[in-house]
């Protein structure tokens, strides 16, 4: 595979986020709010959003093992066609007011995402080690397009036909399908077991890499900031709702959330070069710290959109940071299991945090909802602080 390819692979996997991106982030706008109308029982108003993350843990160890098989390009199709079915499901149950057929229309999203997880992966074996960093980072940084069009679609869509609602999951249809169009493009050779049909080293045990240092960077710093990303982002609409903020406050608040999410991307490799990974990964501890600064201070507009905004940066450093590590941990003949590991860990973290936001928020509040991430935070930080000092003594 020549240059051209391996860059090409980088931009069709950069459009192809872009497109998952605003499936994602249409749904986490709307399916708060969904599920607060049509949930049997308030506390579970957020279990369609943690469905959609508990679909992501539930298919990172089978995607990445059928990626194996028949290779990421074929997989990533499959992938895109998981897409279209979630849209099919959730707009049927929005259309029949059955709040577990939305859930389930909610998990097949995430089934999804379990496979656009592996983009920025693919992304750094097409192109050279030095440059991985930057691809990973342009990959996440598809987000971008769907920071402006995620939002802007919930809004256009959500009040269209006889059915609130229904148009918007019809769109993710669509959207899902142009994503099959793109992946199809992809220059993606099989793995080498795959290419070759012959037998290759089975690589360390999945229990060896794990006791690696810098495979619990990876993991803390990811867990981190999904754990935060996914409690702050599944509340604030709930949390807008009740504070008397509007709808398209809301809209506004994700949409700012989401840039800062993914605009940083373009540069975030750039730095990682420059000042090094574990020093990016400590800047991301800290902006959370200050997010919860912001958050714990008022419930104003400005409040939610400052706070969001300081999240989806953090989450970016932080993200990137665990995922560049991890792309140094482990040899090619372990590539799929320490991927799969790493972010079957990660939505595991995130479904769980995702669940409990709107019981947390209705018994807590949203002073709560916040103070619970403190003693994470703290923690994260300690580890990776000691982790960094092991690695520099060495």
């Amino acid at each position: 595979m020549n240059a051209k390819f391996k860059w090409s692979n980088v931009y069709i996997l950069f459009v192809s986020q872009a497109l998952y991106q605003t499936v994602s982030i249409l749904v986490i706008t709307l399916s708060g709010v969904i599920g607060m109308q049509m949930a049997p029982d308030k506390n579970l108003a957020t279990l369609p959003v943690a469905m959609t993350t508990i679909g992501a843990a539930v298919m990172m160890i089978p995607a990445s093992m059928l990626m194996k098989k028949i290779g990421q390009r074929k997989a990533f199709m499959i992938g895109t066609l998981i897409g279209a079915l979630s849209g099919v499901v959730s707009w049927y149950g929005i259309i029949n007011h059955s709040f577990w057929i939305f859930s389930i229309g909610n998990m097949l999203l995430g089934a999804y995402q379990g496979f656009t997880q592996y983009y920025r992966f693919a992304a750094a074996d097409s192109v050279p080690e030095k440059a991985k960093s930057k691809a990973i980072s342009w990959v996440i940084g598809g987000g971008i397009v769907a920071a402006v069009a995620g939002p802007n679609l919930a809004r256009f869509t959500q009040d269209m036909g006889a059915i609130p609602y229904a148009y918007s999951y019809l769109s993710t249809i669509l959207l899902s399908i142009v994503a099959l169009g793109a992946v199809s493009l992809l220059k993606i050779g099989h793995t080498a077991v795959v290419q070759t049909n012959k037998p290759t080293k089975a690589g360390r045990s999945l229990k060896e890499i794990i006791k690696n240092k810098n495979t619990v960077l990876a993991l803390f710093s990811s867990a981190t900031a999904f754990a935060v990303m996914g409690m702050s982002m599944t509340a604030t609409p709930i949390a807008m709702h009740d504070f008397g903020h509007s709808s398209g406050d809301t809209a506004m608040v994700i949409q700012w959330h989401v840039l800062g999410m993914f605009l940083p991307s373009f540069f975030t490799g750039t730095l990682i070069q420059k000042f090094g990974v574990h020093r990016i990964i400590i800047a991301g501890i800290l902006i959370l710290f200050v997010y919860l600064i912001v958050a714990l201070s008022g419930t104003e507009f400005s409040n939610f959109i400052a706070g969001l905004f300081i999240v989806g940066l953090g989450w970016n450093f932080l993200f990137i940071g665990g995922s560049s590590v991890l792309t140094k941990v482990y040899r090619p003949e372990e590539k799929e299991k320490t991927q799969a590991f790493h972010d079957f860990t990660v939505f595991t973290v995130i479904s769980i945090t995702s669940f409990f936001a709107g019981s947390l928020f209705n018994h807590w509040g949203w002073m709560g909802v916040n103070l619970i991430l403190l003693p994470l935070l703290i923690l994260t930080f300690a580890v990776v602080m000691k982790i960094i000092r092991n690695n520099s003594n060495q």
